[in-house]
């Protein structure tokens, strides 16, 4: 295994934790699980003012405790994998702060930023909104996983931008997947598929559609 440190990333609704625990549980690697629980978002969701800098201050301490901890534990020595990388802060920030609240937020990432450890290989799940938005409804309709659930244009909003960073990015090798079929989750041979994919990486980045299976 070429990559020790493999960070999965994608829109709300791409399938990132689900990919993040198998691929673990596969490749027999430690795991980082970002902290869902914001005291903020409720109120971000709810556009009361100020919300919307405290929950994206919140969310980066907690990634860049997460990945200092490990950093400092020198768990990066072994496989591991991350259900996000640390640049995906600034995607929510620049779509969600305005001017000043921006000019306060850069300052502090650009800090916290040179502290974090950075992945081998990232994984891009890419998906279609009306597939997020399906697949977010069906979590929200599920009582054993309740969830705060954005409205459709910012999901939209939201995954353009994702589509911007990921099209520029270059700071590490890139797999893009477009994830609208790929449920890895319930499927081994899609998982087995996918191992093959990142063992056989390079530098730079691969685009690749799995193969799904005939129902």
């Amino acid at each position: 295994m070429d990559f020790h440190y493999i960070a999965i990333d994608g829109p709300i609704g791409a399938g990132k934790s689900a990919l993040a625990e198998r691929l673990a549980a596969r490749l027999d690697a430690s795991i980082v699980r970002e902290d869902p629980d914001n005291p903020f978002l409720a109120d971000f969701y709810a556009d009361r003012p100020g919300a919307a800098l405290q929950a994206q201050l919140f969310f980066l301490l907690n990634r860049h405790r997460q990945l200092c901890d490990r950093r400092q534990a020198d768990l990066f020595s072994q496989v591991t994998i991350c259900d996000y990388i640390f640049e995906k802060d600034r995607i929510y920030a620049y779509l969600n702060l305005d001017d000043n609240e921006l000019f306060i937020y850069q300052r502090l990432f650009d800090l916290l930023a040179q502290d974090v450890p950075t992945p081998d290989l990232v994984i891009y799940l890419q998906a279609p909104t009306d597939v997020l938005v399906k697949r977010l409804r069906a979590r929200g309709e599920d009582p054993d996983r309740p969830a705060l659930l954005p409205d459709e244009d910012y999901l939209r909003e939201l995954n353009e931008a994702y589509h911007h960073f990921f099209f520029h990015y270059a700071a590490t090798s890139l797999l893009v997947i477009e994830s609208s079929q790929f449920r890895p989750q319930d499927d081994d041979a899609a998982l087995d598929d996918l191992v093959k994919q990142i063992k056989t990486m390079g530098r730079g980045t691969r685009y690749y559609v799995p193969r799904t299976r005939q129902e």
